[in-house]
């Protein structure tokens, strides 16, 4: 697909492309029809400390063809690769085709090294010492980024290594985030809560369900405003992993901890996306990876005894 929003920029880039090889061409021609006046010893008249002085000389030959040369390679580089707009060339390349073709072949050497795995149960992976070696490395070039390089996260990224999943930790659900990604959407609710005092007071009875330090009074007040989370934190603050949402009751605060942060969450919401990993990853090496992920969080079941 073209990066191009309109015909016009294909034009326009195309065309200042051949106007500039043409405009050589011209100048070329021009310099060697144009005469300078010269003085009768040919030189131009031009002259530089006493005795360096400018001749009227024509182009020596070789430049001339030199330069011929390059404006033709440049017009056949041009029909054959992409340069002008949105043409694509005779040949059809592209660097994401290019990229693509690379890594099918990457995957292709290396998917007999998957294969052993492939039918391995996923706490059996976890127990095996060459596919956590592989997993770790796929975790730091696909992963690491986000959650860190061990895994433990920081604000707005989960912890890994913990027992907190907001989608489930199953193998399966592993499998499923890594695959599709996640999409976290928490919308603005200041409007259903009420006044800003009402937003404040819902974030004290917030921070009373994990037992965290809040005000009593203003939490019994905010209680009755908890109503409008209910639906997705569901009436006990525990969360739905059906839908994503967070558990209130624990002392794990994804994005940020304290009344402040939880009336800024109130008052803005919050939109928190995994990507997907299919496009770039295959399926036996997201196997290993979800394998691997799992082992951080279950690393008692991963290192016992077969």
């Amino acid at each position: 697909m073209s990066d191009f929003t309109s015909t016009f920029w294909s034009v326009y880039v195309a065309g200042i492309s051949l106007v500039g090889i043409f405009a050589c061409l011209l100048l070329l021609w021009f310099s060697g029809k144009a005469k300078a006046m010269t003085a009768n010893d040919n030189t131009t008249g031009h002259v530089w400390d006493g005795d360096l002085r400018e001749m009227n000389n024509p182009l020596p030959r070789w430049w001339v063809w030199l330069f011929i040369i390059t404006v033709v390679f440049s017009l056949a580089y041009l029909a054959m690769y992409p340069g002008l707009g949105d043409y694509t060339g005779k040949f059809g390349w592209s660097a994401v085709n290019q990229y693509e073709a690379e890594v099918a072949k990457g995957n292709k050497e290396v998917e007999p090294l998957y294969a052993k795995f492939k039918g391995m149960k996923t706490e059996d992976v976890a127990r095996d010492p060459q596919a956590m070696a592989i997993g770790e490395r796929l975790f730091m070039n696909n992963c690491s980024q986000c959650h860190g390089s061990d895994a433990r996260g920081s604000k707005g990224f989960p912890n890994l290594t913990d027992k907190d999943w907001l989608h489930g930790g199953t193998p399966e659900k592993i499998v499923e985030t890594i695959t599709g990604g996640r999409i976290g959407n928490m919308p603005p609710m200041a409007a259903a809560v009420g006044t800003p005092e009402d937003v404040r007071n819902l974030a004290q009875y917030v921070l009373s369900l994990s037992n965290s330090p809040h005000d009593s009074l203003k939490a019994s007040l905010g209680k009755s405003k908890f109503g409008a989370c209910a639906a997705c934190h569901g009436a006990d603050g525990k969360g739905i992993q059906a839908i994503g949402s967070a558990n209130l009751t624990d002392d794990i605060w994804l994005h940020g901890w304290g009344e402040n942060a939880i009336v800024a969450m109130i008052n803005n919401g919050k939109v928190n996306q995994m990507p997907a990993q299919a496009s770039k990853l295959t399926e036996s090496q997201i196997h290993v990876l979800a394998s691997y992920v799992w082992g951080l969080s279950n690393k008692d079941t991963a290192t016992a005894a077969k």
